[in-house]
């Protein structure tokens, strides 16, 4: 098995740039120089929006796309780190708000996310396929409902309100700019973590599972424990994606976290695709852009049904998403250029 595993393992080999690619480094570029381009309502609500999005999509995207797990439940992770970032934190609701600094806080709500889905993945790997999907949906609308009835802990219906960024170094992270900058790092921090894992004998081994649990169960392996342990890597990125989500909203409330929120993180990475970190991040901007704008041109009515539209294109199209499209078109290409060359030759 360990001669499989690091025959898996891509190569390095080649100089710095032909490993890291001229398409990422020209990304990294771009998203680095955007704020200097864009405008500050671009800027917050298109960038940075895009990539807490993209960071909840990704944490499905560790389940789905290495584990082969659809879970529902990763908006309602991100919902445990908000919510403890609004009752452990400050907040102007007058409710709990118990002012904690941010460098204990935020450690605290992203690992207690990362419990709750380690939890989560013990009860729902139980099962298999559908009903692992109807048990992490069950867990999303349960809590949804949970907050929104209960009144002691989390303020019921209204939530809490007034949640500021924390201000340090002389610097207001919820400025339009150092906002886009943390969600950024948090963002690139979170994609380097899961490329790298997915390349380490844990995610091979992960895929491995996905792809013949029974086999891997048999060679010895614990695929319980393998599946559990992604639950909660993926609840560290979800976590800290809903700390960025109550910094972003300045509040916390059940409808942050109902089913359609969840039902979006599952539409964004299917949209993005699912074979690759950057999936998510792709969905995550393809909606965010449909959600700003195409309300103005279809109506609030009609928004969904955009959105329904959309996703069946491009799973129709393409069942890997928007990068399936790109391979598609990658491949497409020499084709055409060899097919060129033969009438270039019969000419």
């Amino acid at each position: 098995m360990s001669e499989l595993l690091t025959a898996a393992r891509p190569r390095l080999d080649g100089t710095f740039l032909e490993r890291i690619g001229l398409g990422n480094i020209a990304l990294v570029i771009f998203l680095v120089i955007y704020p200097a381009v864009a405008s500050e309502f671009f800027i917050v609500q298109i960038g940075a929006y895009s990539l807490i999005w993209g960071m909840l999509a990704l944490s499905l995207m560790i389940l789905a796309g290495y584990g082969g797990m659809v879970s529902m439940a990763q908006i309602s992770i991100a919902g445990v780190a908000g919510y403890t970032v609004a009752i452990f934190g400050m907040n102007h609701t007058g409710v709990h708000g118990f002012g904690w600094p941010f460098w204990i806080l935020v450690p605290f709500a992203v690992l207690l996310a990362a419990l709750v889905a380690g939890l989560i993945g013990l009860i729902s790997n139980r099962t298999e396929g559908i009903y692992t999907i109807m048990i992490t949906l069950a867990v999303a609308t349960g809590f949804f409902y949970f907050t929104q009835q209960n009144y002691a802990l989390f303020n019921g219906h209204s939530g809490f309100a007034g949640i500021d960024a924390p201000k340090f170094w002389g610097i207001n992270w919820r400025a339009p700019v150092p906002f886009y900058y943390l969600c950024l790092g948090c963002a690139v921090l979170s994609y380097a973590a899961v490329l790298y894992a997915s390349r380490s004998a844990y995610g091979l081994t992960l895929q491995a599972v996905r792809d013949n649990a029974r086999r891997m169960r048999a060679l010895g392996y614990d695929v319980t424990r393998h599946k559990v342990v992604a639950y909660f890597y993926s609840g560290l990125i979800a976590g800290m994606g809903g700390v960025l989500l109550v910094w972003f909203n300045g509040r916390i409330s059940p409808g942050t976290i109902d089913v359609s929120a969840a039902i979006n993180v599952l539409v964004i990475a299917v949209i993005g695709g699912m074979r690759h970190p950057i999936g998510p991040f792709l969905g995550a901007v393809v909606v965010v852009l449909i959600q700003t704008f195409a309300i103005d041109v279809v109506g609030a009515e009609r928004y969904n049904t955009l959105i329904g539209l959309v996703f069946l294109l491009i799973v129709f199209a393409s069942p890997d998403g928007i990068l399936g499209l790109w391979e598609k078109a990658k491949l497409r290409a020499p084709r055409e250029q060899v097919f060129s060359w033969i009438r270039c030759g019969r000419g």
